[in-house]
């Protein structure tokens, strides 16, 4: 009867300790550069998230508010981030012909102007998608910027250093930034 006893109550902590509630989706941005806006041997694009064709962060975040029960999340991961070169590109086929050596994808804040690591890639080449490393954590940012973050009140910057032949190819780039997001209850 005892071990009986203390085996329910060893269990006990263990019901209703599944999975947290979470949802999941890829949010794309398209961003663009001129090889003649390469300042100081960097090619950096950047664009607000909330001006992206159809809003697809804000979508993201409202159906997870309605998957949380009206909640908003407690925090977001970032899942995966990939580069692509777009097809309207002029000028270049690969990545490699953009950029030389690393590239990163930063999230940088309207009003308080901090900058967050979203994720870098080593030497991009081919037309991708190119995997990037994760290196943002959404329980790292201060209340106040996550409620921007939230609010899409951001712009993602895509910069890197340009490759030595782009500044003279007078290219025209499109790329594509995939940005897999899950929140979490």
């Amino acid at each position: 009867m005892n071990r009986l006893l203390l085996l329910m109550l060893c269990a006990l902590p263990l019901i209703g300790c599944g999975d947290p509630v979470s949802y999941s989706a890829p949010v794309g941005i398209n961003l663009k550069a001129k090889s003649s806006d390469t300042a100081n041997g960097t090619v950096t694009s950047q664009k607000g998230i909330e001006s992206e064709s159809g809003n697809p962060f804000k979508v993201f975040v409202d159906d997870a508010r309605r998957e949380l029960d009206g909640k908003s999340p407690s925090r977001v991961e970032l899942e995966s981030l990939t580069l692509t070169l777009g097809a309207g590109s002029v000028g270049v086929t690969s990545l490699s012909e953009v950029f030389s050596g690393r590239v990163e994808v930063l999230f940088l804040m309207n009003e308080s102007n901090n900058t967050y690591a979203a994720g870098h890639v080593e030497g991009p080449s081919g037309s991708g998608p190119v995997a990037m490393e994760v290196d943002f954590d959404s329980e790292a940012l201060p209340d106040a910027d996550y409620t921007r973050f939230l609010d899409g009140k951001f712009n993602v910057v895509l910069r890197g250093s340009a490759a030595p032949t782009f500044t003279s190819k007078g290219a025209e780039v499109d790329f594509q930034t995939t940005l897999s997001f899950t929140a979490f209850e």
